[in-house]
């Protein structure tokens, strides 16, 4: 595997983690000690935690996971975009 394909692995997965953990709100009967919830949020609360020092939460919606997403596709651009 290249490392292009290495990056654009690594940036869909989180992609794709921090879209699930969204998902999980939608569902509040899905329990926290699930072990598949417990990594989602293991993996997800590193990169959410920093975001909402500085964007606090809304009244209804966490803007955190949306400019999480951004900033991965950003990232992933941006170093995609050094390699070439």
């Amino acid at each position: 595997m290249s490392i292009a394909g290495l990056i654009e692995l690594i940036g869909t997965f989180f992609y794709m983690i921090i879209l699930a953990r969204v998902i999980l709100t939608w569902f509040p009967q899905v329990r926290r000690e699930n072990p598949v919830v417990q990594i989602i949020y293991a993996v997800t609360e590193p990169i959410l935690r920093p975001i909402r020092r500085f964007i606090p939460r809304g009244p209804m919606i966490d803007f955190a996971p949306m400019i999480a997403i951004f900033l991965v596709i950003i990232i992933q651009r941006i170093l995609l975009a050094a390699l070439r």
